[in-house]
């Protein structure tokens, strides 16, 4: 059975990063973090590993894709309420993120996202599965 996940991503200011997902209010396991990445802990279980891009690189024989002028991922991390995806996008914005897409109400679904320092695209969200359509 899979147990974590550990969703690699290239930066390229390692520092500037670690400080912009702490005034999102969120840690780093110090245990694997050193000057070549850093262990974002996201929740429970789910990690996004920042790892600078020339150490990124050496995991692939691809080039780093350029997250400002392409999509190769939506991170989706979900919140307890509506008015915890609007305050969580606020901090992002407030620490140097953009929002891409405007805030999208779907009643049983309310989202919003943004792109961090280096464009990667994360999208928070509030769903109430109860009241979700049978097939999405």
């Amino acid at each position: 059975m899979l147990r974590d996940i550990h969703v690699n991503l290239p930066v390229k200011d390692l520092a500037r990063s670690q400080a912009f997902f702490r005034a999102l209010g969120l840690g780093f396991n110090e245990r694997f973090t050193n000057d070549k990445g850093a262990c974002l802990e996201i929740a429970p279980h789910v990690h996004a590993m920042l790892l600078v891009e020339p150490f990124f690189q050496g995991f692939t024989r691809l080039p780093i894709a350029d997250a400002r002028k392409t999509t190769e991922v939506l991170i989706a991390l979900s919140c307890d309420s509506r008015a915890e995806v609007d305050e969580f996008v606020a901090r992002a914005v407030a620490a140097g993120a953009t929002t891409p897409n405007a805030p999208q109400d779907h009643g049983f679904m309310f989202q919003h996202g943004f792109a961090d320092l280096d464009g990667h695209q994360w999208e928070i969200f509030w769903m109430d599965e109860a009241a979700a359509p049978a097939q999405m």
